[in-house]
């Protein structure tokens, strides 16, 4: 395919995210735009709801965007890209405009929770968009709260771990599962440790006519507490112990692009970070366990499809 690269020396060196912005040390969400400006070709239009990103990046009077950027409310960021994209269609109709590629940023909280159901028509629809989730797992830019992208166990400021509960009890939303169960042609996870990974899937998804889905592992150092310097080793330590699984769903067929035989064990994931550490405790042992299996059985139910799409 067009724009595929095999090493990062391919990746374009052309920057559309400019330096300065205020996102904290070992942020993970520049990497993730930095790599999407540059893959999706073309003049496009960024649409980006209420959160870390926003707040960071458009400091009156000051943006890091060089290309055209909308801002919205928290909940609204995949039905104002509707909107914008229904607009260049009809601009493109009466007066041959070139349509943009529309991307779109929302966090977990604004893509997992009170976005959800944007999103859902937008997908429904079928508006031409990409749609990333960069998900920090909490609502990290109000202060630390719970969403349903937090995992089993996570502490937060509205799940906190102590003698009442151990964090988060409930198990983690498959995002994916859902934006596929829409009818999407296509929908990946990416991980900031993998860069030709991501960028090879953002180019994919630019190729699609049609909405595709995106789902971003975004560490956060001062939510999941963890050093900002271990950013990238967190990162990768999520896919080599399968808590975050990479892969793709495409047309029908599902693919593991990081195929992880052996893994590491899960407790190398969670000891580095804050958030976790009182499942290391053997009264929370049983949480640890149920963590475990969460991860197994997501694992071996992508593995069951994707050798069914061989």
């Amino acid at each position: 395919m067009a724009g595929q690269v095999k090493s990062i020396k391919e990746i374009p060196r052309e920057e559309l995210f400019a330096p300065g912005h205020r996102l904290c040390a070992g942020c993970g969400i520049p990497p993730l735009v930095r790599i999407v400006l540059k893959a999706v070709p073309g003049p496009k239009v960024v649409v980006t709801a209420t959160g870390c990103l926003e707040v960071a990046t458009t400091i009156f009077p000051y943006t890091s965007w060089r290309v055209p950027w909308v801002h919205n409310a928290f909940e609204n960021a995949a039905a104002t890209a509707s909107g914008i994209e229904a607009a260049f269609r009809i601009l493109e109709k009466k007066r041959g405009i070139k349509r943009p590629k529309i991307i779109v940023f929302g966090g977990d909280g604004g893509t997992f929770d009170i976005g959800l159901q944007a999103l859902s028509g937008a997908l429904e629809r079928g508006h031409d968009m990409i749609y990333i989730c960069y998900d920090n797992e909490a609502y990290m830019n109000t202060g630390i709260q719970r969403s349903g992208a937090t995992p089993r166990g996570a502490a937060t400021t509205t799940s906190p771990a102590g003698r009442v509960i151990p964090g988060k009890m409930e198990r983690k939303k498959d995002l994916l599962g859902i934006a596929i169960a829409h009818g999407v042609r296509y929908a990946a996870t990416l991980n900031p440790a993998f860069p030709v990974d991501m960028y090879n899937k953002i180019v994919k998804a630019a190729s699609v006519e049609g909405p595709t889905v995106l789902h971003y592992l975004c560490p956060c150092p001062t939510g999941w507490r963890f050093d900002p310097s271990r950013t990238i080793e967190v990162a990768r330590l999520a896919v080599m112990t399968r808590m975050w699984p990479l892969y793709e769903y495409e047309d029908g067929r599902y693919r593991i692009t990081v195929m992880v035989k052996k893994p590491r064990p899960i407790e190398d994931y969670i000891k580095l970070q804050g958030r976790f550490r009182h499942l290391l405790q053997p009264e929370n042992k049983w949480v640890l366990d149920q963590l475990r299996r969460d991860v197994e059985e997501f694992w071996e139910r992508l593995v069951r499809l994707a050798s069914a799409s061989e």
